[in-house]
């Protein structure tokens, strides 16, 4: 199989502080994770719940990391410490293009509506053929299993095509999921 060359990885994650501890760990061992395998991370610059884990991860791990982040949510007690670099956009749509952009493949953390909005646009992206970016979801403790079965339904439905469901891989594993979006 034709391997690609992931460089950079987009994550898409929740800020909320109000989760349980093992939503933490795994994204800071995802980040450690990127770190080891010298893979930029790409994400919304937040210092916050799993946003602030994945970037910890990678800076402890002595990797580099990309903060994206529109001026409304620019603010000091919001954005992370000791990013590699930072980038300032107009909106949140410039945001997300710019995030894309900027990464080989992208990885869905557990999160809420912005998590949810990220994903479905990358998505719907590659379904029509915006790009060919790999897609993953790190289903840590089952989270994104209800997506999982919602896509399944819309597929049994005929909302989506049979070859769209394979836009994206899922594993509770970061280092098998990796694996398969390399794949």
């Amino acid at each position: 199989m034709k391997q690609n060359n992931l460089k950079s990885i987009c994550v898409y994650s929740g800020s909320s502080d109000d989760i349980h501890p093992v939503f933490l760990k795994g994204a800071r061992n995802l980040g450690l994770l990127l770190a080891e395998r010298k893979i930029r991370l790409v994400y919304g610059a937040g210092k916050t719940g799993l946003m602030g884990a994945v970037a910890g991860g990678v800076l402890f791990g002595g990797g580099e990391v990309t903060g994206v982040v529109p001026e409304s949510l620019n603010k000091k007690h919001l954005i992370a410490d000791n990013l590699t670099s930072l980038e300032v956009c107009p909106d949140i749509q410039s945001r997300k293009k710019r995030m894309q952009d900027l990464a080989d493949g992208l990885i869905a953390l557990p999160g809420g509506y912005g998590t949810f909005d990220e994903l479905f646009e990358a998505l719907t992206w590659a379904q029509i053929g915006l790009h060919t970016k790999p897609i993953g979801i790190l289903n840590l403790e089952g989270y994104y299993d209800p997506f999982i079965t919602l896509v399944e339904h819309a597929s049994i439905e005929g909302f989506i095509y049979p070859e769209h469901k394979s836009l994206f891989v899922v594993s509770e594993n970061a280092s098998d999921l990796l694996k398969k979006m390399e794949e």
